[in-house]
């Protein structure tokens, strides 16, 4: 089951089509994925399980799409703030949050309009598995983190891509950092996604640079309410699939 990244902080790439450009599908994208297996009820409920909790703390969503994420963690009395480089998905996040959301048109590839130690914690939500290199953006996000505070990360599980990689017929290898593009429908359109695949080591060793302590690696199960025929049937009644890794980094 490949992997279906919730959020677009990365710049699209040019080629034959614009790679990744959630401004081209993302109201259908958005409206799919809210109450699919793998974002509704795994990554989105994960990703806040692992906050905690959030009272009164100020919580920057990189890359936050049409703004779930952002909307749990407000409920739970967070002070929120997103960024994507999507003009169609920040427009969904304003019409679910309202006017006055503190959001902004943004991305990884450069520094962020915020300052110094403005957050408590960052939510990178599938988004990381966009980059070609982790470097920069990894330490834009230190940068914006208080002493102390929490990058809390999402990415496709690199397995997962190996394992879906082998099904297909290929074998490319696990041990590479590499690309890989697969084609999205929507509407009867096709959309050409382009994502990055490491190895685990090569995501330690980029936190760890970024002065990033790891202090949670988890693989969850999905939500207690997922329904059942959400479930592919070769899954055979398991609830539990590698879909994405999920990492707590603590700012050192």
């Amino acid at each position: 089951m490949p992997p279906v990244p919730e959020s677009s902080a990365a710049p699209a790439n040019a080629g034959q089509a614009v790679a990744n450009d959630y401004d081209s599908f993302a109201e259908a994208y958005a409206g799919e994925s809210e109450a699919s297996l793998q974002n509704g009820y795994y990554m989105r409920p994960a990703i806040v399980d692992l906050a905690g909790d959030v009272t009164g703390r100020r919580i920057l969503d990189a890359g936050c799409g049409a703004g779930p994420v952002m909307a749990a963690l407000r409920d739970r009395g967070a002070i929120v703030t997103g960024f994507d480089s999507s003009t169609g998905m920040l427009e969904l996040a304003r019409r679910r949050l309202g006017p006055d959301a503190d959001l902004h048109l943004a991305d990884l590839s450069g520094p962020l309009p915020f300052g110094d130690g403005a957050f408590d914690d960052v939510i990178a939500a599938l988004v990381l598995h966009y980059l070609e290199d982790w470097a920069g953006p990894l330490a834009e996000l230190r940068r914006v983190l208080r002493p102390g505070g929490r990058l809390i990360a999402a990415v496709d599980h690199p397995f997962a891509i190996e394992l879906m990689h082998r099904a297909q017929g290929g074998s490319p290898g696990y041990f590479e950092t590499r690309s890989w593009t697969e084609e999205w429908t929507y509407g009867g359109r096709s959309f050409p996604m382009t994502f990055w695949h490491r190895p685990l080591h090569a995501m330690s060793d980029a936190f760890t640079a970024a002065d990033f302590k790891i202090a949670v690696i988890s693989e969850p199960d999905t939500a207690p309410d997922t329904p059942l025929e959400l479930f592919p049937p070769e899954f055979g009644g398991r609830k539990r699939f590698l879909g994405f890794l999920f990492f707590i980094l603590d700012a050192a």
